[in-house]
């Protein structure tokens, strides 16, 4: 139930071919197509791209799906407006250093992309001095986008034939290469025989990769060349003020007993659209009184560059238990949630020694204490049997490799749970 500072492989690699992910890993996630391009529609256009974006995180359409309703929003947008609002989005900080480094020591490098088209990654690779580029395509008449998009990177495991590709290219076997990503989108080219690299990775990728970095992107060249250990980092004040704010919730249902379920679940709604509203700022490079400064205090480092979902689904996983599940158990699942979630990862940054097989990003010691505050917290509302199959279910649903966001998932499968237990028990 709690992240890593870093897992490192020890083996030093020799110089091959270093293929990058690129949005999440090189460029902020979630942003460029959905809000550096979409806001610039028009509010129906922008709401419409908005939509798909939001089901395609939630994992309930493919990313195919996804960006071909986004694309069909673009129809009469010109490439070179695509390429110019691209040019003024950052990369991700240590980016070009990384790059500088990879071709000192002799790498060749290569960016694939399923979120991306063709001459937005070449447009990168040229910034980067990258050797490849690959995205999808776009469909055009006199410059202007169509709506179609097409290429083998947006089918299902449609990055390994470009991968396959540029390795025949370079005469190099999947032995040679590097493969650095952070999502399940990437699952195809991690191959056995490669090393695998997750940058700040979802649940898919930290299964798979040989390496894990959750730190600074030049951190990735030390892993490659075998140069670092594994370290553990201590809380810094990002964490802490990130996990106060998660551990926050435990108040909620305490405040609902008090003024009202229909209160706090409208203050509960307010507070997510004003932070939606001030994270489309700060993309815009304006603030939000308050909100914004907040963010920035406890965001992490990708998210001080991209818009940052993960208080959404938080929010939400919140107001839907509310509503959904009677007093206690809806207390008590977002007891166990909000309190359970936090201090995991911060005992584990802590005091984390042991890693979980399947999940290098979770601690035992972290676990342990997340379960343990998880089991007291869940205590306050109901009874300490329920209670105590609430945290190990909690614990169990983080652990898991599933398609949606746990701050959503968490609650309200904790809060089945509690429902479901007393009535098998009385059977």
């Amino acid at each position: 139930m709690t992240r890593r500072g870093q897992t490192l492989q020890t083996q030093p690699q020799k110089s091959g071919l270093a293929v990058f992910d690129v949005e999440g890993v090189l460029i902020p996630k979630k942003r460029y197509l959905f809000f550096d391009v979409g806001r610039t529609l028009g509010f129906r256009r922008f709401v419409t791209i908005i939509l798909w974006g939001f089901l395609y995180e939630l994992g309930l359409i493919s990313l195919k799906s996804a960006l071909r309703h986004v694309f069909k929003a673009f129809k009469g947008v010109h490439v070179a407006k695509l390429v110019r609002i691209f040019k003024r989005m950052p990369t991700m900080p240590g980016a070009e250093r990384l790059f500088e480094g990879l071709r000192k020591d002799g790498w060749k490098t290569a960016l694939i992309s399923s979120g991306l088209p063709t001459v937005i990654v070449q447009d990168l690779a040229s910034t980067l001095e990258a050797d490849y580029a690959v995205g999808f395509e776009l469909e055009q008449e006199g410059g202007a986008l169509t709506g179609r998009i097409m290429g083998d990177v947006i089918e299902r495991n449609g990055k390994l034939p470009a991968l396959a590709e540029i390795l025949e290219k370079e005469d190099m076997s999947p032995r040679d290469c590097v493969v650095v990503a952070d999502d399940r989108n990437n699952a195809s080219i991690l191959l056995p025989e490669a090393m695998k690299v997750g940058y700040n990775p979802d649940f898919i990728v930290r299964m798979k990769a040989d390496a894990i970095v959750d730190g600074e992107l030049p951190e990735i060249l030390a892993v490659i060349k075998g140069e670092t250990k594994r370290t553990r980092k201590l809380p810094n004040r990002s964490d802490m003020a990130r996990e106060s704010i998660h551990a926050s919730g435990f108040f909620m249902p305490v405040i609902a007993g008090f003024v009202g379920l229909h209160a706090v679940a409208l203050f509960i709604f307010v507070m997510t659209f004003l932070y939606i509203v001030s994270e489309m700022a700060r993309m815009g490079g304006r603030d939000l009184p308050m909100i914004s400064n907040l963010t920035r205090v406890a965001a992490t480092q990708p998210e001080l560059y991209e818009f940052a979902t993960a208080p959404v689904f938080f929010a939400l996983g919140i107001l839907l238990t509310l509503l959904i599940f009677p007093q206690p158990i809806s207390s008590g699942a977002i007891a166990i949630f909000a309190l359970g979630d936090s201090t995991a990862s911060l005992f584990g940054k802590a005091l984390g020694r042991t890693q979980l097989a399947l999940n290098r990003g979770k601690t035992l010691e972290g676990s342990i204490f997340g379960f343990l505050f998880a089991f007291l917290a869940g205590s306050c509302f109901v009874s300490m049997p329920l209670a105590l199959a609430g945290a190990a279910v909690a614990m169990v649903v983080e652990y898991l490799p599933l398609p949606l966001n746990d701050n959503l998932l968490i609650p309200l499968i904790t809060a089945l749970a509690l429902t479901i237990v007393p009535l098998t028990l009385a059977t």
